[in-house]
């Protein structure tokens, strides 16, 4: 069982706390992401995991057994790390088979293991070269053999597409993904790109200040986003918020203002936490797709439409991003299909048309989500 477990974990610098009471739990077999953004706690996480830092406090389980205070060597993981870390005067079938060298494999054995990774990710061509002979992509799949070959019980991932270039890292991260299914393998993830966690994760754990925020599947975590943070750090481009006013509420509805803005809506979740928040403000959330600017169906009571200024357009091949001012202050993002889009141009004034389906309305002070709109599954 590759099952691991992270209970009430405390990792201090000093006096300062890195990870602050950390509870987690990775499936047998399950491709876990820790995202966030920088000195959010998540390498830490990982190098915890694989026993390169010690915690302070708490246990680690790797299947049925407690490694907190067990060296890296002997806890059944393997690792890839972001530089790589191939030894350059090695041959790339030597750096695969290192480690079986070390645990004294016999010469049949290294070769069946080392010829059937590079099958699988497609580098038996340069198993004879050195890794400068090599590209970025091919050397972290010869860091992937070399993690391949060792037979763990769980992957430690650390940023490991970071060096790659846009269309490199796309390929290599489906490479992962596509692996990871293969073999089944637990897989622990760490990534500051929220694109990269959204794809690649079966779920994904966005961190920040040493704190879990939301444990959720990538689905869950970007359409009932627990809090601010997590609402703007999922996504791109971000959610649009607003700050608006609840004027009237009842047992169906709500209504909410701001200048330049009155919008109707239903109340489609059982929370009562809404009730406490009449004539007061709150922050208003919606993503950028569920903003249109033509063809709406305007029987549909839910599509409200408000006044706006095109201040920018950005196309971005088949979609194309418009920056929108409301009122005096308020900015929007309306992320739209390209065709529909091409006689929009800056500095005119066009309704807006918001699908109210799907928003958001978070506590100002506490940042949680107190409401959506949106049906959870």
């Amino acid at each position: 069982m590759g099952e691991v477990k992270l209970t009430n974990i405390v990792k201090r610098y000093g006096t300062v706390e890195i990870i602050k009471s950390l509870s987690l739990h990775i499936r047998d077999g399950e491709f876990l992401v820790l995202v966030g953004g920088s000195g959010c706690g998540k390498s830490t996480t990982l190098r915890l995991i694989a026993g390169l830092e010690t915690a302070n406090e708490g246990t680690i389980t790797i299947g049925d057994r407690d490694v907190t205070n067990i060296p890296p060597k002997d806890r059944d993981i393997a690792m890839v790390f972001q530089n790589y870390a191939l030894y350059p005067h090695m041959t790339v079938y030597d750096n695969i088979a290192f480690g079986l060298k070390l645990r004294k494999y016999s010469k049949s054995e290294i070769e069946k293991k080392v010829q059937e990774a590079a099958d699988m990710l497609d580098i038996k061509p340069y198993l004879q070269r050195k890794p400068k002979e090599l590209s970025g992509g091919q050397r972290q799949r010869v860091a992937l053999g070399r993690a391949l070959v060792r037979d763990s019980q769980v992957f430690l991932m650390d940023e490991p597409l970071s060096n790659l270039d846009a269309k490199l890292r796309m390929q290599t991260r489906t490479e992962i993904k596509r692996l990871q299914q293969k073999l089944g393998i637990t897989t622990v993830y760490v990534t500051h790109d929220q694109i990269e966690a959204m794809t690649m994760g079966d779920r994904i754990a966005v961190m920040k200040g040493g704190i879990i925020q939301q444990l959720a599947t990538p689905a869950i975590a970007y359409e009932f986003p627990t809090n601010l943070f997590v609402a703007g750090f999922i996504g791109s481009p971000s959610m649009n918020f607003l700050q608006v006013k609840v004027s009237d509420l009842d047992s169906t509805s709500v209504k909410v203002e701001a200048p330049g803005l009155s919008l109707n809506l239903k109340r489609t979740d059982a929370s009562s936490e809404i009730d406490a928040f009449k004539g007061k403000e709150m922050t208003f959330g919606i993503r950028p797709e569920f903003l249109a600017l033509t063809d709406v169906d305007t029987s549909i009571p839910e599509w409200q439409s408000v006044q706006a200024w095109v201040d920018v357009v950005e196309p971005s091949g088949s979609r194309t991003f418009i920056h929108l001012s409301v009122g005096d202050k308020h900015k929007l993002v309306a992320e739209v299909d390209t065709i529909k889009v091409l006689h929009i141009t800056s500095g005119t004034e066009i309704p807006v048309w918001l699908d109210t389906r799907h928003v958001h309305l978070f506590d100002p002070v506490s940042e949680k989500r107190i409401l959506s709109t949106a049906k959870h599954p």
